[in-house]
């Protein structure tokens, strides 16, 4: 277990990292002895010191819901990251590279809350209940540690959340089976990755489930309003400037953005 100083050192190397937009050497290879807890520590302190600086909470990341990514990573469960507000992106926008490490994109579903959700104890059936709807977005990831990473510095890295970007068609949570939500994702015209939403835990909703129960504990609830991305159910693609990504959703529509 690091100590209280080494949680703030740790936040003040990734705020800068994220201000200069360069990567940073791991935290994990400056503090060899760094675990779970310490990593949510920091990825706590380093949202702490944002909204402090006039940032607002408007969400949660789930990642790491697939079986292939938590081998990938060394663990046998997800993590998650937090979303604010200056991360929410227009369809349609043209985003600057130069405002990233190294920005990626996924495919994610997006649930939207009407009541709020607190763990433990929640259920799929909980969080259908609670959603007001759920639309297709796209998440942007970043790196703002050096490879090679462990579990450890993604987590601190706020699970390496960006950015996001809704679009599509908003449904209720019980009009379609989320789980057989499928999507093309294309990078300049080009298909780069399909999935099925099922990936995610066999359902999408049980990411929102698993965030709800894992944040509760901290004392943390899931509050109306505020945005929950379930975890991604492609690869995620890299981006660079003048790529145009586009994420078709089928009957839920569609989702771009251009990188410039």
């Amino acid at each position: 277990m690091l100590t209280s100083a080494d949680h703030t050192a740790a936040a003040a190397r990734l705020i800068k990292a994220a201000a200069d937009k360069k990567q940073a050497e791991q935290l994990s290879k400056t503090w060899p002895a760094i675990g779970f807890d310490d990593a949510y520590a920091i990825q706590s302190e380093v949202i702490r010191q944002r909204v402090a600086g006039g940032r607002k909470i408007v969400g949660h990341k789930v990642g790491l819901t697939s079986k292939a990514m938590q081998r990938s990573s060394g663990i046998d469960e997800p993590d998650y990251g937090v979303l604010l507000d200056d991360m929410v992106y227009n369809d349609g926008a043209k985003i600057k590279v130069a405002d990233f490490c190294v920005p990626r994109v996924e495919v994610e579903l997006c649930f939207v809350l009407k009541h709020p959700l607190k763990g433990p104890g929640v259920g799929l059936i909980d969080v259908l209940r609670a959603t007001e709807y759920v639309v297709p977005s796209l998440e942007l990831i970043d790196a703002r540690l050096q490879d090679p990473r462990k579990i450890f510095d993604t987590i601190s890295d706020n699970g390496a959340a960006a950015g996001i970007v809704l679009g599509g068609r908003p449904v209720a949570p019980t009009e379609v089976d989320l789980r057989w939500v499928g999507c093309a994702l294309y990078k300049n015209g080009e298909v780069e990755e399909t999935g099925l939403a099922s990936g995610v835990m066999g359902h999408p909703a049980m990411g929102i489930a698993w965030l709800a129960n894992k944040v509760g504990p901290r004392g943390i609830t899931l509050a109306p309003g505020h945005m929950m991305l379930a975890g991604s159910f492609t690869r995620p693609i890299w981006v660079h400037a003048g790529d145009t990504v586009q994420a078709d959703f089928g009957a839920l529509g569609n989702v771009a953005v251009q990188f410039v």
